[in-house]
């Protein structure tokens, strides 16, 4: 019985239903302080989570998981051919594809905007992008080599005023051997559009490899390799062990390094956003040992009592703690319960506050995504409950220490 003492007092504790109401108060709002603090931290990490996947999906739906390439000033000239039959019976690596990108001008009287001509082998293509998803007009086997036909973003068509048939004059800037500047003009027909979703793909314009290579006097240098591996996420590890494969002087990047902004931006926000919530949890632990601090006041003769009869401070300290942690698991539990379900159903959710307050989230005339994505990651509640139980019984520690501290005498003395 004496083993179990402090168990049984702070739950009886717990359970009392205390004559002073604004003890009983404080203790309810120290719970739904902590439970609301846990359940916005999961659902704004959640929905966070579910934006960064979504833009995942976009920034890889027009470009590959990797790039091969040669940087500028290298002497290298690889058999691109036979470079990219090794990189394709690499392991991990599904697909692979050659391509060229090139900074051009395209002119439609009287416009002239700047675009990214990129040639591929539509053989190959489907291997590394989802550039076929995207084309709404038009088909990519329609590139045919010596065909000079030309798929464009619709942004792009909308601005100059291009459909399909219309022709299209694209400006290369190049040089001769000696630097003496020689610009390529050619005549491309439109074959299709791209309607990717991303500010990008405005200005990407998308032809047959051959087509572009014949822009160039040395193509080979300007050649490219895209590469897709069995996962994106893992990338970075399997681009580290493919560059052992390659010859000197070529190069690997993978997609991670070119859109490293875009995700240091967010696990910013992310880590910003988290601080800020977990100020919540805070204020729940400073009504935590407010509460508990009149507790021990409420029940000084208690405790002297419980001394009296040979309970050390050590167990009284032990009835407070308990007190305090049993609240603090409730209310965590019930922000786990409660941000965990939201979590999974924010798309759900979301609408239904549309509907009924009749009003968006992403206004569709402004923002691409349109709906309330949401990723539940576990590792991430787990966390957020396990900080949340360590600020709040962190915050028993002073009540329950100045429960142990006071001497039976002083509390008896006017009994």
């Amino acid at each position: 019985m004496l083993n179990s003492l402090p168990l049984f007092v702070g739950l009886r504790y717990v359970r009392a239903r205390s004559h002073k109401f604004f003890v009983s108060f404080i203790t309810w709002v120290s719970l739904l302080c902590v439970c609301l603090g846990v359940w916005a931290l999961i659902v704004i990490l959640s929905v966070m989570n579910g934006l960064e996947g979504e833009l995942r999906e976009r920034l890889l739906a027009l470009s590959a998981h990797a790039r091969i390439y040669v940087p500028p000033g290298s002497t290298a000239a690889p058999d691109w051919q036979a470079l990219a039959d090794r990189v394709r019976a690499a392991p991990n690596v599904t697909g692979v594809s050659p391509f060229i990108e090139i900074e051009a001008l395209a002119m439609r009287k009287p416009d002239m905007l700047p675009v990214r001509l990129r040639g591929i082998d539509p053989t190959h293509e489907q291997e590394v992008e989802n550039l076929a998803a995207a084309v709404v007009e038009g088909k990519l086997k329609d590139l045919e080599p010596g065909s000079e036909r030309i798929i464009v973003g619709r942004s792009f068509a909308q601005m100059l005023g291009l459909g399909l048939g219309d022709t299209v004059t694209i400006l290369v800037p190049t040089t001769d051997a000696d630097g003496v500047p020689q610009p390529k003009l050619r005549e491309f027909r439109v074959a299709g559009e791209l309607a990717a979703e991303m500010q990008d793909s405005d200005a990407l314009l998308i032809a047959s490899l051959d087509d572009v290579r014949a822009l160039l006097p040395q193509p080979d240098a300007r050649m490219s390799l895209h590469v897709n591996f069995r996962e994106p996420l893992g990338a970075p590890e399997y681009a580290a062990q493919l560059a052992k494969l390659l010859p000197a002087g070529v190069e690997i990047r993978n997609w991670t390094f070119d859109h490293a902004s875009y995700f240091r931006a967010i696990r910013i926000e992310k880590t910003m956003v988290a601080i800020i919530l977990m100020l919540i949890v805070a204020v729940a632990a400073f009504y935590l040992v407010a509460m508990l601090a009149m507790v021990v006041t409420d029940k000084r003769t208690d405790i002297a009592i419980l001394r009296t009869l040979g309970a050390s401070p050590r167990r009284v300290m032990a009835i407070f703690l308990i007190q305090g942690s049993v609240i603090a698991s409730v209310g965590v539990a019930l922000g786990v319960i409660l941000g965990t379900w939201t979590g999974f159903y924010a798309g759900d959710v979301a609408a239904f506050i549309e509907r009924v307050f009749h009003f968006e989230f992403f206004d569709s005339t402004v923002y691409v995504v349109t709906r309330l994505p949401s990723e539940v990651r576990l590792y991430q509640v787990a966390w957020i409950a396990g900080i949340a139980m360590f600020i709040t019984v962190l915050a028993t520690i002073y009540p329950a220490l100045r429960a142990a501290r006071i001497p039976p005498a002083d509390a008896l003395r006017y009994e």
